[in-house]
């Protein structure tokens, strides 16, 4: 590891520590992270926006090839920068609803076809009794999950009609239906918590080889730096520790 990567790396594990000190309570190390993390996600916007729409598909089809139209897009994009001005804000909403009803009437069918559609597909596939129990428990080729996929859509459609009282048997079907619904919710819950361990998981593998890196002198770019970084950063970190313990303990001191 050189001493830029060095460097870099060690940056990213003070912002990953400033990160988690929230856990304690706000602070500024957290407040610069986070401020950073914004202006640094916003300006990486900005250009992913610019060389993959703004260049190619108008500027692009205006200098190059000379495709004068594209000037009616240009200038409704620049019709929603008089939002910024109070007598002139009201000409940005002919721009936003035509953007809005574009998208609306892009994004609807999509969503039926990809979404709607295809679970009513998927709810209705041929139940496969030659195979009833399949290979495995619960395995996705089995009849006996088509069964399950079945009758929990049924029932979770059941638990939302409210036409009828949940009572007797449809109130029983209807708990089911609540039933497969905070199983599908626990479900991706569970999937979005193992996605942010694995996050979390390197993070910590991160700063174990930086760790390591600080105090290999075998590296042949091995630098004072180093260690002086690592030990950097603890001291920051420890200083920081005292200070809230003094500050603690003289609120506590005039409490009493």
């Amino acid at each position: 590891m050189d001493l830029t990567t060095f460097l870099w790396t060690t940056f990213g594990i003070y912002l990953t520590i400033s990160i988690f000190s929230f856990l304690y309570k706000d602070n500024p190390f957290y407040k610069f992270t986070e401020h950073l993390f914004v202006g640094v996600s916003a300006g990486y916007f900005v250009i992913i926006l610019w060389h993959n729409s703004l260049a190619p598909n108008l500027f692009n089809k205006i200098i190059t090839d000379h495709v004068w139209l594209y000037f009616v897009p240009g200038i409704a994009g620049l019709m929603m920068f008089t939002r910024f001005s109070k007598k002139y804000s009201w000409i940005s909403r002919w721009p936003l609803a035509a953007y809005i009803g574009i998208s609306a009437g892009l994004a609807i069918p999509l969503e039926m076809s990809a979404r709607v559609n295809r679970q009513l597909y998927a709810s209705m596939a041929n139940i496969s009794w030659d195979n009833f129990w399949g290979p495995g428990f619960l395995n996705t080729t089995a009849g006996f999950s088509d069964i399950i996929v079945l009758v929990g859509a049924l029932a979770g459609l059941i638990y939302f009609f409210f036409s009828k009282a949940h009572t007797g048997t449809f109130g029983a079907i209807a708990k089911l239906g609540l039933w497969i619904l905070m199983i599908g919710f626990g479900t991706s819950f569970g999937f979005t918590v193992m996605a942010r361990i694995s996050l979390f998981i390197n993070r910590i593998q991160s700063m174990e080889t930086w760790r390591v890196a600080s105090f290999n002198t075998a590296n042949e770019h091995y630098s004072m730096i180093f260690p002086l970084a690592f030990y950097g950063i603890l001291l920051l970190v420890l200083a920081y520790a005292i200070v809230q313990f003094i500050k603690f303990m003289k609120e506590r001191a005039s409490a009493a």
